[in-house]
């Protein structure tokens, strides 16, 4: 495994600089949204560990959705403690190594979980941005998948959209795979920059 690319991504937080230092990217979305063919080619290129969400979901809840009932709060709240888990134990086990995960996360409050339970490491985003009718044509496509078409619509209208909030970068879906891995390099490559200058002007 090579050593992981330390990304850094600079925000601004009560007028003061802050820097911070991924090593987990989680791609985001409503289902069909891409992000297990994204993560993918981001772990062929980064050389990173790629940890895929929906296979953590308990047979309650895998069942639940193949009948197309809605996860509540409640249902996603162990799937979102074994992620946590998953990527402490990861992050114990290789220090040094770099994470790809792959989960929905579309609320805030899931997001801040997976993002504390990963401190003082600090977790990226890359949300790839779907609409309704692409979405339920491409989920109506994966006959191998649990996920039931009928589920779609709740996902949307349970996303709370990720914008403005630190370290979140936001591709548009319908892109070609290669254009989406190429957006999240370059925004990778744009906050090392950053990071470098900021250390440059420490005095």
């Amino acid at each position: 495994m090579r050593s992981v690319y330390r990304l850094f991504f600079q925000i601004n937080a009560d007028s003061a600089n802050q820097v911070m230092q991924f090593h987990t990217l989680i791609v985001m979305g409503v289902s069909g949204c891409g992000k297990s063919s994204v993560a993918q080619q981001l772990v062929d290129s980064l050389g990173w560990t790629l940890h895929e969400g929906d296979a953590y979901h308990s047979e309650a809840n895998v069942t639940k959705m193949r009948k197309g009932v809605a996860l509540t709060d409640e249902d996603r709240a162990d799937w979102l403690a074994r992620l946590v888990r998953l990527l402490a134990d990861t992050a114990q086990a290789a220090p040094e190594d770099g994470v790809v995960l792959t989960c929905s996360a579309l609320k805030r409050k899931y997001r801040d979980q997976l993002r504390d339970g990963q401190a003082p490491r600090a977790v990226g985003f890359v949300f790839l941005d779907l609409d309704y009718p692409t979405a339920l044509q491409r989920v109506r496509a994966r006959a191998s998948h649990f996920f039931s078409p009928e589920l779609v619509a709740s996902q949307f209208a349970t996303l709370e959209r990720p914008d403005n909030e630190p370290g979140v970068l936001t591709v548009d879906a319908t892109l070609p795979l290669t254009d989406i891995v190429q957006q999240v390099s370059h925004w990778m490559g744009a906050a090392a920059a950053t990071n470098t200058e900021h250390q440059e002007r420490q005095p």
